[in-house]
């Protein structure tokens, strides 16, 4: 009913066993068992520890049932909901945990540990989420909701899950990506492909010594198509600027005018300059 955007009939099921919940911010878990996402995740990532896993974590790790992925962690929220006297919703469904725990509460905070504990544990083995045991997780929790946008909250839960899978991770939250770069979001064969083709045809052109249109458009989108500082940048005269960029129009096909156009040159030099 949260998901259909019907927080009313939610609220009136819940009752008094999970209102309590409801009342408050709460924070949506979407964990998927990692063998379920082994096609999604870059076989050249690496997990890191980030954060401290704390007892209570390493413990579930220990007592976790074999061939229940979610059994630990479920144990782990709720044990840490009730020493709390918090409510919290889990609910398994086939290879993936949905689940809504109170914002800043023990058992938003006891998920994280217990996420971070596998982390710890396996990158120590130089190992990535879905390479290692059936069991393990791959967690992505949301901001902060209330009950109109749980379902942008499931959302931003899922996006988060894809970003740990992506990234090689075993535990991200979505707060974090607004905080971080959207380049490391980037660093894939596709998006890698589409730059490289992009900026093709530019970088044959310089090959033939006709001029360094790459670095000129590098230089031009930095200072955001300021002639005179770019020029001075580049260490030539702003007309000689000028020339090289109506070159690169006609070579691509595209005009500089064009703010998505400007957009996706910048994400594609960024792209190929990480290499």
């Amino acid at each position: 009913m949260l998901l259909a955007s019907e927080p009313d009939h939610a609220r009136a099921v819940a009752g008094d066993l999970y209102g309590d919940l409801l009342d408050a911010p709460f924070r949506v878990i979407v964990a998927e068992a990692a063998s379920a996402s082994r096609t999604h995740a870059d076989p050249s990532a690496r997990g890191s520890a980030g954060v401290a896993e704390g007892p209570h974590a390493r413990a579930a790790l220990a007592a976790q049932p074999a061939g229940d992925p979610f059994g630990g962690l479920v144990e782990t929220i709720e044990s840490a909901a009730a020493r709390a006297g918090e409510a919290v919703l889990a609910v398994p469904e086939g290879d993936r945990l949905t689940a809504l725990v109170r914002d800043g509460g023990a058992a938003a905070t006891a998920c994280a540990r217990y996420a971070t504990a596998w982390e710890s544990a396996r990158a120590d083995d130089g190992a990535a989420p879905g390479t290692g045991d059936e069991d393990e997780l791959v967690v992505g929790l949301s901001a902060p909701a209330g009950p109109i946008a749980a379902a942008a909250a499931y959302r931003q839960a899922e996006q988060a899950l894809s970003v740990a899978r992506r990234r090689g991770r075993f535990f991200v939250e979505h707060e974090q990506l607004a905080a971080g770069s959207v380049l490391p979001l980037l660093a894939d064969d596709a998006v890698k492909a589409f730059a490289d083709g992009l900026l093709r045809a530019l970088h044959e052109h310089d090959a033939t010594g006709r001029g360094d249109l790459v670095a000129s458009l590098r230089a031009w989108l930095s200072r955001h198509g300021q002639w005179d500082a770019a020029a001075a940048d580049l260490g030539v005269h702003r007309h000689t600027l000028r020339y090289r960029m109506r070159r690169v129009e006609e070579i691509l096909g595209r005009s500089l005018d064009d703010p998505d156009v400007r957009m996706e040159l910048w994400l594609a030099l960024k792209t190929t300059s990480a290499d």
